[in-house]
């Protein structure tokens, strides 16, 4: 199991035991505590340094990528998720878990309006459309759901 963008490693605990977790992210950091989190966990796994838009994997590499909150701070997320499809087996799944433009007016509202200075301190897209993202990278949507008033949406996609 690909973890693209794991950050400090805190959705690790969530995944199958089972798995063998390959958790990637651009920051040192963050990998830091991603390793912690690894080995407190005793789960079978490594970390590495990697740009979510250039993975060093060979195609087709693994059975289910997994990615959290992340689409809305990638640079190109397009290149991302098709480099998220590249690496994932034909027969695969990708799962993100991520926030959106809230269908309830007065949080889109504020979204909108705090978006550009938000992404200029923090890098993150709060307005973001993850599911028209999925769909303009060209991955095939089995599944998608919304809740906290359509502030967060999860989508299972498979390759092409």
């Amino acid at each position: 199991m690909l973890a693209v963008a794991c950050g400090t490693g805190r959705n690790f605990r969530y995944l199958p035991s089972a798995s063998e977790v390959v958790g990637i992210d651009i920051s040192d950091a963050m990998l830091a505590h991603a390793r912690t989190e690894l080995d407190g966990l005793e789960l079978d796994g490594t970390v590495n340094q990697m740009d979510s838009q250039a993975l060093d994997f060979p195609d087709d590499s693994f059975d289910t990528v997994i990615s959290s909150f992340s689409t809305c701070t990638f640079p190109d997320p397009i290149a991302a998720l098709h480099e998220m499809e590249r690496v994932c087996s034909p027969d695969g799944e990708i799962l993100l878990l991520e926030h959106r433009r809230s269908d309830v007016a007065p949080l889109a509202w504020l979204q909108d309006w705090r978006a550009e200075a938000h992404y200029e301190k923090n890098g993150c897209r709060l307005n973001h459309e993850p599911l028209e993202t999925v769909e303009k990278a060209g991955l095939t949507v089995e599944n998608a759901a919304t809740a906290f008033f359509g502030l967060v949406t999860t989508i299972d996609a498979t390759p092409r």
